[in-house]
């Protein structure tokens, strides 16, 4: 019973912190076709140079995965690009003051947040048509990133949202 209560407790801890996906795709399009791919030659990812070629190299291995294949005459091109934000901390303590008195009732309190705030990255994925140069499927992922992370941790951060966004691939019509 002990060990399932911590199994619970982490399970929720866990689950807030993963990457969070949306996505969204051209319904004319026939994904089925696609099998080559290109990173996009004008690539402007709002990434360090470090966590960029880290991006590329994740990518890379993930799209081997899906049976994607680079290519110098590719089918699409693949463009990420991010940005970052803060999000303040949703831990806090609650402090009350309280009385009461023949059927009225007071009451004060307030909140003290706990710790500072978290900060996300927001990794926008394209494809992109070659041919047409049209944008055919998109996945935004949303993720806490920690930017003093070792780059093994970071690399695995990156992973993990690059994973998100490929599980939305090839779109269920």
């Amino acid at each position: 019973m002990k060990n399932f209560k911590f199994l619970l407790l982490l399970l929720i801890v866990t689950s807030c912190n993963a990457p969070r996906a949306t996505y969204d795709y051209d319904q004319k399009m026939e994904f089925t076709s696609i099998n080559t791919y290109q990173i996009y030659p004008d690539l402007k990812s709002n990434l360090s140079q470090l966590d960029e070629q880290r991006m590329i190299n994740v990518l890379n291995s993930e799209m081997n995965e899906i049976n994607f294949s680079s290519s110098e005459i590719p089918d699409v091109y693949l463009n990420f690009y991010s940005t970052s934000y803060e999000e303040p901390s949703r831990n806090n303590i609650g402090i009350g003051v309280g009385g009461s008195g023949r059927n009225v009732g007071v009451g004060v309190s307030g909140g003290i947040p706990l710790g500072g705030s978290n900060t996300y990255l927001r990794v926008t994925f394209d494809f992109i048509n070659v041919k047409t140069d049209a944008l055919i499927w998109q996945a935004i992922v949303d993720s806490p990133f920690a930017r003093n992370g070792s780059p093994e941790e970071r690399e695995n951060q990156l992973r993990a949202i690059v994973q998100k966004a490929l599980e939305g691939y090839p779109p269920n019509k």
